[in-house]
């Protein structure tokens, strides 16, 4: 029966079971030659995490025109950024209206993320 199980963990491999010498004698172990400094995917996993959260909380919270201006504003969806005079003239509107959009759409996602932080 003791056979069976350790058998079982017979596979499995610590992460700082030691694997060898470096030059130096001391001993090396499987999380030193696997660690590493590079963390732009850990980063890159994190932006988009972030990114899919905005996409939600502007679908969710913001009006079609708020969230039309944010959109040309801010470059979203891939689309390219654009100046509150660009948007304006592309809209019919003037600057100051797109400007009043942005700071309260921009104000409507902070309180969402605030929302979201708090149920967490």
């Amino acid at each position: 029966m003791l056979l069976r199980a350790s058998k079982k963990y017979s596979r499995e491999v610590s992460l700082f079971e030691p694997i060898g010498i470096d030059k130096d004698g001391e001993s090396v172990s499987l999380v030193d030659v696997i660690e590493t400094d590079n963390t732009e995917t850990i980063d890159l996993m994190i932006m988009n995490q972030d990114i899919r959260t905005l996409y939600q909380a502007c679908d969710t919270c913001l009006k079609e025109i708020e969230k039309t201006v944010l959109t040309l504003r801010y470059g979203l969806y891939g689309k390219n950024e654009h100046t509150q005079r660009e948007i304006a003239g592309s809209l019919g509107i003037s600057r100051s209206y797109v400007s009043r959009i942005e700071k309260r759409a921009i104000e409507k996602i902070r309180q969402e993320f605030a929302s979201r932080k708090q149920i967490l």
